[in-house]
């Protein structure tokens, strides 16, 4: 199977997030700002339920081009569901937690690109 680059394994993962009509998904460029990872990818949904379908979409679409996460954490609440892939760290969030742990502030320096249908 084809290596992807952490950039297009962040849009992969993105789209996987818009399948599931996850919402506001957005690839933070980290690269040249941290040595935690190169992207985050930030999806909402507005239940649990919907994390929940956003982040299992991701990993099974994920998985079946060849990565699986190194480490997730989050899938039993539905609130904030992470799956790292070392270069590559997708953040799944029910809106209300998004907005108060406000990610995007917190990396206001990083260059954003927003994913749409």
């Amino acid at each position: 199977m084809k290596k992807l680059s952490p950039l297009a394994l962040a849009r992969k993962a993105g789209q996987l997030a818009l399948s599931k009509k996850g919402f506001d998904v957005k690839i933070l460029k980290l690269k040249s700002l941290s040595s935690v990872c190169d992207y985050f990818v930030i999806a909402s949904g507005e239940a649990d339920v919907q994390v929940k379908a956003i982040a299992r979409a991701v990993d099974d679409g994920l998985r079946e081009v060849g990565y699986k996460p190194y480490h997730s954490e989050g899938e039993n609440e539905g609130r904030w569901i992470l799956l790292d892939y070392i270069d590559v760290v997708v953040h799944v969030f029910y809106e209300p937690t998004r907005k108060y742990y406000a990610l995007e502030k917190l990396w206001g320096d990083a260059p954003i690109e927003e994913l749409s249908d």
